[in-house]
């Protein structure tokens, strides 16, 4: 039987540069999550017109939460004036600087809005063009890796493997995204792009897979994120006369339940037993949903570890074991790999983590490049009034051999690697594609290149000098679990 607990996320924030994590949501800091009212749109963030939510008294408040819960104690920074800092999460980072220096919380610790976040986990709420970037600094390039089904993108034809050419708020103030690039970098062509409320308009120019260029105005609306893609979500590859389940989850939210039974439901009824997980983008999201993937792969595992949550010693009232409890759609996988880029993160880690006791040596690896590496989580702490939300470092992730603390990633602790490019020339779940190919690959026994822990990312055929997924500055909670999106 489950045991209820809180509800916990994992998750992977801003691509490269910061990472959510783990949340058990109460003003208070009792570790008891709040059953939020359920919103297709975010509340608008209250103006601090008292105050209770004054700069000053929201950075008191953070203050001590971080005192109260932080995984990392003893690197909390002692002597920092808060009267120095312009907002709440600038003075964040000056407390927790000296864990960053350490990279045990590499920007997880944040400061972010609980409508907007509440609307994404529950429902997928977003608000955008609906692709997702990738941007190439050398060639001063920006390409689609990505886009959402009944969003304003793709209803335009635009889809992975375009490229933006040029961004303007009107055909006549068009900026190329080479000049955008060379004058300020990524930033620019975020400015560029606007702001991500409903509404806001802008017209590309584009160049299509085909090669062929052409303008389009675009506008941003409210969408609903499909965590499995209707298209190209869940497969069954015939390799050779053998049935390879393929699956690739974009985001753990709490939508991604039921496609999650249906896509395994249909592994099982076909007989498969070796799967390729495509977590590529994947910067993770709810606990809750990692653990029912570990169900639905633990057909024979009921009762076992899959993951351990521990807290500082003076929270250990809060640690937790979660055990497989095999589901009616759940599978006994002989051989898995799972494709990882460096915005794998998190839940995503933590599912690979939890396989890895469960199957041979020779059965589990990751291809494509090496993960984020973030083995802790965070407790959301809340402050209503002010619509703050604050995602703090306050535990560790383990599996049932108690491995944890792959901070540079899991090419070290995974007991095969197999290093691939992401060719965006091809469709998401071609077999192949450069990435789902040499998955294939080793599913049938062949050689590779392993990955090395410290190697530098490349992530697309068409950017050879791929340095990231584009992002705002500050991210906004969307943009913290789904990385590159606009």
């Amino acid at each position: 039987m489950k045991v209820a607990r809180p509800a916990l996320v994992l998750a992977c924030a801003a691509m490269l540069a910061s990472c959510g994590g783990s949340g058990s949501s109460g003003g208070g800091g009792t570790g008891v999550v709040p059953t939020p009212t359920p919103t297709a749109t975010p509340t608008p963030t209250p103006t601090p017109t008292s105050a209770t939510c004054a700069l000053s008294a929201r950075q008191d408040w953070v203050a001590a939460q971080l005192t109260e819960w932080y995984l990392f104690p003893d690197l909390l920074a002692t002597n920092v004036n808060k009267a120095s800092y312009p907002s709440v999460q600038s003075y964040i980072d000056a407390l927790v600087a000296p864990a960053r220096a350490q990279s045990r919380d590499r920007f997880f610790t944040y400061i972010t809005s609980i409508a907007e976040e509440n609307a994404f986990f529950e429902q997928g709420s977003s608000a955008g063009f609906g692709f997702r970037l990738a941007y190439d600094v050398a060639a001063r390039r920006v390409a689609v890796i990505e886009a959402f089904e009944g969003a304003p993108a793709l209803a335009q034809n635009i889809d992975r493997g375009s490229e933006l050419l040029a961004i303007g708020t009107s055909a006549s103030t068009l900026q190329t995204v080479s000049a955008l690039m060379a004058s300020g970098g990524p930033n620019a062509v975020v400015n560029a792009l606007g702001p991500s409320d409903p509404g806001i308009s802008r017209v590309l120019r584009v160049r299509d897979q085909t090669g062929v260029e052409r303008q389009v105005t675009l506008t941003k609306t409210e969408f609903a994120l499909d965590p499995v893609s209707d298209r190209f979500g869940t497969k069954i590859i015939n390799d050779g006369g053998k049935q390879v389940g393929y699956l690739n989850l974009r985001t753990f939210i709490d939508t991604a339940d039921p496609d999650l039974r249906a896509a395994y439901l249909s592994f099982r009824n076909a007989g498969v037993t070796e799967l390729v997980i495509d977590l590529r983008y994947n910067g993770g999201g709810l606990i809750s949903i990692a653990e029912l993937m570990g169900d639905l792969m633990g057909r024979n595992l009921g009762g076992q570890v899959f993951d351990y949550i521990t807290f500082r010693p003076s929270k250990a009232s809060n640690n937790s074991t979660y055990r497989f409890s095999p589901t009616p759609q759940s599978i006994q996988p002989t051989r898995i790999a799972f494709i990882t880029t460096g915005g794998s993160a998190s839940a995503s880690e933590m599912i690979i983590n939890s396989m890895q006791p469960y199957l041979p040596n020779t059965a589990l690896a990751i291809v494509g490049e090496n993960t984020f590496g973030k083995p802790v989580g965070q407790i959301a702490l809340d402050r209503a009034a002010c619509d703050d939300r604050l995602r703090v470092v306050a535990l560790r992730v383990e599996n049932a051999n108690r491995q944890g603390d792959y901070y540079t990633g899991l090419a070290s602790t995974v007991p095969n690697s197999c290093r691939a490019f992401d060719d965006i020339s091809r469709p998401l779940g071609d077999p192949a594609e450069n990435m789902l190919a040499t998955a294939l690959t080793f599913l049938r026994g062949g050689t590779c290149t392993p990955i090395t822990a410290t190697g530098e990312a490349r992530t697309t055929a068409r950017l050879p000098d791929e340095r990231g997924m584009l992002r705002r500055p500050v991210p906004d909670a969307v943009q913290e679990y789904v990385p590159g999106l606009f």
